[in-house]
């Protein structure tokens, strides 16, 4: 036991070394990565507000150079003319905004200004010398008294032989180029030739020294900082936690600015990145630990199972035994369900033959004199047809010989219709002519019509009507429907039968519809009409014992079709619903397997 927990401590140590591992490589690979994207949104960030900077000093870059060779400024050896030239330099500063606009000559002496915030003589400014030597000046410094910081721009004006005469300076309030800028952004600040911080969005920064001694900023008081900076990949970390205006810890980026003779600089707060690190390290490693965890339960829940494997093997053994038992009990169900199946089959399909016997047996005697009519006709005919012979007249004898042949023609015909209609259908279902089937039913049925004076109204369709189904199978249902109607009638005058084929819409596309269609008394139970051995007829009839209408049911809906009956008011009707046959790839049999 004491090894056990031993060996549990091991790898528990392991794991939470590898969960440390895992997690340390995570967090510098996800701070590089996100220093990455600090460092691009960082670049766009100085490059923008380099861009701010250098457009608006610009500006007044610009006013030097249209203005110095103004009309107003060429006389100004007259009081009058630098009265004028002053008005005009006032205006101009005053929509602006520069500190002053004046002039100078070519001894470096202010000829006229706006506000003369310069003094009187420039002679000792670089700007000035750059401007007489024929190009544009540049210069930056500190205003006395007031410690305005200004940046100077100084454009030459030539005379007519080409000499430089004098230059018209511009003084351009840096606070004012701040204020569009100040605090959209993290800490941007301009640092000059000398290093000192000239133009930053952060007031607190102005005038900081670069330090001679690494990276970072000294304040202007002369304080004395910890300065620390490292590489982080190409990205360099400043510590600056010794400014409460900045972040601890910042990404610097720098760029030159040879336009205003600075270099824009940049510092990011890097926490956001660490902390974006430390969260994919803490979900790395409670990965890992949910893993771990999972191995060391699965291992020991291995240890528990392979101890209870040994008393599992042997109850699954009793198990088998039993189950094995109960196999073969269920096979021998099983077999004696499937015998059931095939004797209800059989069933099933004596009941729909006997169905039909009992049909037949019903027109036993309409058919009977359906046939006796014929023969009696054709004796008489033979009769007649040999005493033409006799007496010479063989056209007379043909005539009866032809009515002979007309007659057998007919017998034929209703022999062959109770043939088909008793026989067992076996063949699969395909295409069937509707109209055929409805006049073979008919013509079975017609002797019996005649007999209980029946009117029977029937319009053949004058093109062939194919649905899908059995042909026997339908007349049967037919047969039984007419016989149906018939029997309903037998007890009033007037006797009427309509049958009549339409095409209906529904959810599965158009319907071939046969209605068959009574005046009788109507139906009493419309919802039990299709129910085994449910009868209207008197109990101990002779005449059926419920079984034609539920037959019918069963042969329609094996067909895919439906079956319903229904109360008109003036009678019964019978709807049988088929669908419509539709050759697909050429065959019946193709058609058969589609709808199976």
């Amino acid at each position: 036991m004491t090894q056990f927990h031993a060996h549990r401590w091991i790898i528990l140590a392991l794991l939470l070394g590898a969960v440390a591992a895992v997690a340390g490589g995570v967090y510098r690979l996800g701070y590089r990565q996100a220093l990455d994207s600090l460092a691009e949104r960082s670049a766009a960030d100085l490059a923008l507000a380099s861009d701010r900077v250098t457009t608006q000093l610009q500006v007044y870059q610009e006013l030097a150079v249209l203005m110095a060779d103004h009309p107003t400024l060429k006389r100004l050896d007259r009081a009058e003319a630098r009265v004028a030239a002053q008005g005009l330099l006032r205006e101009v500063a005053d929509k602006t905004a520069a500190l002053d606009v004046f002039f100078v000559d070519r001894a470096g002496r202010v000829v006229v200004a706006a506000e003369g915030v310069m003094g009187r003589d420039v002679t000792q400014s670089s700007y000035f010398h750059r401007a007489m030597q024929g190009a544009l000046g540049t210069g930056y410094g500190v205003l006395q008294p007031d410690g305005r910081r200004a940046y100077i721009y100084a454009a030459p004006d030539f005379d007519v032989d080409g000499r430089v005469r004098g230059a018209l300076v511009v003084v351009a309030d840096v606070e004012d180029v701040e204020q569009t800028w100040r605090g959209s952004l993290p800490a941007v600040f301009f640092t000059n030739r000398g290093g000192e911080v000239f133009i930053a969005n952060r007031r607190e920064l102005l005038f900081w020294q670069r330090s001679a001694e690494g990276p970072g900023l000294s304040p202007p008081d002369g304080r004395q900082v910890a300065l620390r900076a490292w590489m982080e990949g190409p990205h360099e970390i400043w510590d600056l936690r010794w400014s409460p205006y900045l972040p601890e810890r910042a990404l610097h980026q720098a760029v030159n600015l040879p336009q205003i003779g600075m270099v824009g600089e940049i510092l990011v707060d890097v926490a956001p990145a660490q902390r974006l690190a430390g969260l994919q390290a803490a979900a790395m490693a409670a990965i890992v630990l949910a893993l771990g965890a999972m191995l060391a339960l699965a291992l020991e829940r291995r240890r528990t199972l392979a101890e209870a494997n040994t008393v599992l093997e042997s109850r699954v053994a009793a198990r088998t035994r039993a189950l094995s038992a109960t196999n073969m009990r269920l096979t021998r169900e099983v077999q004696e369900r499937q015998e059931a199946e095939a004797a209800l089959k059989r069933a099933q399909q004596d009941l729909v033959q006997a169905g039909k016997l009992s049909a037949l047996g019903q027109m036993s005697a309409g058919i009977s004199h359906e046939l006796n009519q014929p023969l009696m006709a054709i004796q008489q005919y033979a009769e007649n047809g040999e005493a033409f012979v006799a007496r010479g007249k063989p056209e007379r004898a043909g005539e009866n010989l032809g009515r002979i042949s007309q007659m057998a023609g007919r017998m034929a015909r209703i022999i062959k219709n109770l043939r088909a209609f008793a026989h067992n259908e076996s063949e699969p279902m395909g295409r069937v002519d509707l109209g055929q089937v409805i006049a073979s039913a008919i013509e079975l049925t017609e002797p019996r019509l005649r007999q209980d004076r029946v009117d029977l109204i029937w319009q053949p369709p004058a093109e062939p009507v194919f649905a899908w189904g059995g042909e026997v199978r339908l007349s049967q249902v037919f047969v039984n429907l007419i016989n149906n109607a018939a029997d309903a009638m037998l007890e009033q005058e007037q006797r009427e039968i309509r049958i009549a084929i339409e095409t209906r819409e529904g959810e599965g596309g158009a319907r071939l519809a046969v209605s068959v269609r009574d005046i009788g008394p109507g139906l009493k139970e419309p919802e039990k009409i299709f129910d085994p051995f449910y009868s209207t007829k008197a109990v101990g009839s002779s005449e059926g014992m419920g079984l034609g209408l539920s037959i019918s049911y069963g042969l329609v809906q094996s067909f895919g079709g439906h079956i319903r009956g229904v109360n008109t008011g003036d009678g019964a009707e019978f709807t049988v619903e088929l669908d419509r046959w539709r050759a697909q790839g050429g065959t019946d049999t193709q058609q058969q397997d589609e709808v199976a």
